[in-house]
């Protein structure tokens, strides 16, 4: 007989595939428990826990190299397979070399499992086949089909490398090579290195196009020279009619992969061919870098991406809940996310899609308390301790009135107001409850802060002048 087991194709008798069966099984297992114990120290508990403990082994294609993984909903395989496909292939690679694919599938489709036995491994290439676009490369190529520049959202601090980045893929030679996009994680890299992928794709069906992060580039250029393939390596690198490496700051202080990168960025400037890179710091910054290969990463345009402001992240925010209109985020919770989860655009699309999917599986409404309650790590990070001293200071200052009046019974509008708005601001820029609100505010009942809350809340929509009084007071405390 001649069938897949867990990890080989064996030709044995029944008895004794079955034996081998259960030894390869306990190998794989075996390996992917070691992956685990590296992804939880590296991921934290709680994101292993929720996207990676729930995978499970399935089949392993010798032939093909690919692995099929299975997860319990399509939600939780697509969010797996776009965020983590590349660091689960590179360490099934550096623990069994053998493995080089992996199929991420929903447990509703692991029925057709038994299906997926041909020896080439057909199957298994076509499931995963719309993210494995390069035609005749030794490089698969994933490129996310949500990074596009259609779905990139523009703001001051991203202008210039979205320009830059639309300029390097258009059909018309651009004027510098290469480009290098510089920016803090999570602010944008990356979506628009997967967005430069698909407009070159589309200007030029049959080019080849190679992205990788700079791991991944030296793990391939070891694995090679191991193989005695270095010459196929290079040839392969340097027939790219577009060349993307990601996290390029990783690449320092290996001087053989340095070595070969130069060579392989000289080879492609020199044809006329385009090369992407992308670092978290300045050429200038990276540490032990090759001064040859500084010279060349520095010599084309270098697009810094600054830090997203407020209006930017709400605007994402917006943007991506205007893709699912089936899903109902107040304003309130919407202004709240934007304004609390400010370090990296990853951690608020992050934090977002963490309450869409409970929101789904639990049924419960996104609400601002079940956004603390299920955000706290991200925005115990992010959020600066403003204290309601220091809002009621602020407030008071800016309406000039007497501090004292914080905490004061008089209800004359000149003095409720601005009070109310202090409740507000008090209830969005702090993790205090509606009664220690109340508590600062003169022992006040938590039902009035709810209602100051209601009110600024509607009075913003109404009143411009309001709206504006918030939002100059909300610099001031955020500066």
């Amino acid at each position: 007989m001649n069938e897949i087991v867990s990890g080989r194709v064996s030709s044995l008798s029944e008895t004794e595939s079955v034996a081998t069966e259960d030894i390869i099984s306990a190998d794989l297992e075996t390996i992917w428990q070691k992956i685990c114990a590296g992804l939880r120290r590296d991921l934290g508990a709680q994101i292993f826990g929720q996207w990676i403990k729930p995978i499970k082994l399935s089949v392993f294609d010798s032939n093909s190299g690919t692995m099929l993984l299975v997860l319990p909903s399509e939600f939780s395989a697509n969010w797996v397979r776009d965020r983590y496909s590349e660091r689960l292939l590179l360490a099934w690679k550096a623990h069994h070399p053998a493995v080089s694919e992996l199929v991420f599938q929903a447990q509703s489709g692991s029925a057709k499992i038994a299906q997926i036995s041909n020896s080439n491994g057909a199957n298994l290439a076509a499931a995963n086949s719309q993210y494995n676009s390069v035609p005749e490369s030794k490089f698969r190529l994933d490129l996310d089909p949500r990074m596009t520049f259609d779905l990139f959202i523009a703001g001051n601090s991203n202008v210039l490398a979205l320009n830059a980045a639309q300029r390097t893929a258009a059909a018309e030679k651009p004027l510098f090579c290469p480009l290098y996009l510089q920016s803090s994680t999570g602010q944008g890299k990356t979506h628009l290195m997967h967005a430069i992928g698909h407009a070159f794709r589309e200007e030029f069906p049959s080019s080849t196009i190679i992205y990788m992060s700079a791991e991944r580039f030296m793990i391939e250029f070891v694995s090679a020279m191991r193989r005695n393939e270095g010459m196929e390596f290079k040839a392969s690198l340097r027939e790219a009619d577009l060349l993307m490496i990601d996290d390029i700051q990783f690449i320092v202080g290996k001087n053989s992969t340095q070595e070969e990168f130069l060579h392989t960025v000289d080879s492609l400037i020199s044809q006329g061919k385009r090369v992407v890179v992308a670092a978290d710091r300045p050429p200038q910054a990276l540490d032990g870098v090759d001064q040859r290969l500084l010279s060349r990463l520095s010599m084309g345009l270098v697009a810094d991406i600054q830090s997203a402001g407020l209006e930017l992240r709400r605007d994402i925010l917006k943007h991506r809940l205007a893709t699912m209109p089936h899903q109902h985020v107040s304003e309130e919770v919407v202004e709240f996310l934007a304004r609390t989860i400010s370090r990296n655009l990853r951690e608020l699309e992050g934090g977002l899609n963490k309450l869409l999917a409970y929101s789904q599986l639990t049924g419960r409404e996104i609400s601002r308390e079940l956004a603390e309650e299920q955000l706290s790590d991200i925005l115990s990070a992010c959020r600066r301790r403003i204290t309601i001293d220091e809002i009621q200071r602020t407030v008071c200052e800016y309406y000039r009135l007497d501090r004292n009046e914080m905490s004061s019974k008089r209800r004359a509008r000149a003095v409720a107001r601005p009070r109310q708005v202090a409740m507000y601001l008090a209830k969005v820029m702090t993790p205090r409850s509606y009664p220690e609100i109340g508590r600062k505010f003169g022992g006040r009942d938590h039902s009035t802060v709810i209602h100051a809350v209601k009110l600024v809340e509607h009075l913003r929509g109404e009143d411009s002048e309001m709206d504006n009084d918030v939002r100059m007071l909300l610099r001031q405390l955020e500066s």
